[in-house]
């Protein structure tokens, strides 16, 4: 495939490493390089043949990245979190242009299996358990709180009937650390993950981009990690 990442930051970077590993030609346009998606017309996207673009980029770009790929009917895979509040206007524009995208809050394998034993532990809500959330990342890093863990406040609720409290950290380099602890007068129980690389996050854009490629439909990443390629 052609790709196109949008975004040369810490993980648009790697996205791009593993993509060329797995033979397929990459172009990378930086923010300074595409200000107001002003790069992403039908024209230029059709003249480099882009496939699929794949975006890590700012919450305040990525909305109109979206939409110039949308109408230049071209796929996408969104690694950027901070603008899910608009999902219901990209899911419109999405159908209505008739391409395919996938998004996610987090395109780690690993952390997708982490979602679904935070909602098997939420039950703990139920029986006398509180809950809360930790979420550590860069010093760089734009939203906060992490889309991570705004996902997984949602499951917490949807499952426990109560939302817990976010604590977020800002520091240093770190990659990405989620700790859902849960609390009761008899004990006290842990889960958490810890990203040891941005490699996780980059190889699963970089296969979802492979599985989304001739696709048209609006999809979660955690919804669709399952059916990827081994």
């Amino acid at each position: 495939m052609r790709l196109l990442v949008l975004g040369k930051g810490k993980t648009g970077s790697v996205v791009a490493e593993i993509a060329k590993d797995r033979g397929h030609s990459v172009i990378s346009l930086s923010s300074a390089e595409n200000i107001n998606a002003g790069a992403l017309t039908p024209e230029n996207l059709k003249t480099l043949g882009i496939d699929v673009a794949v975006d890590f980029t700012t919450p305040t770009a990525v909305l109109d990245n979206i939409s110039a790929c949308a109408h230049a009917k071209v796929n996408m895979v969104v690694g950027t979190t901070g603008w899910h509040s608009e999902l219901d206007s990209v899911r419109h524009l999405v159908e209505q242009n008739n391409i395919g995208l996938v998004y996610g809050s987090n395109f780690s394998v690993g952390v997708n299996v982490f979602f679904d034993i935070v909602r098997a532990a939420s039950a703990a809500l139920h029986v006398g358990y509180t809950a809360k959330l930790v979420e550590r990342h860069h010093a760089e890093k734009k939203d906060s709180p992490s889309g991570t863990a705004a996902t997984l406040q949602k499951i917490i609720t949807e499952t426990g009937g109560t939302e817990p409290q976010i604590t977020s950290v800002r520091e240093g380099d770190t990659i990405g650390t989620h700790v859902m602890l849960l609390d009761s007068e008899y004990d006290t129980m842990m889960l958490v993950h810890d990203a040891k690389s941005r490699r996780g996050f980059a190889s699963g854009a970089v296969s979802a981009a492979e599985w989304v490629h001739g696709k048209k439909g609006f999809y979660d990443f955690k919804d669709i990690f399952g059916q990827l390629a081994k």
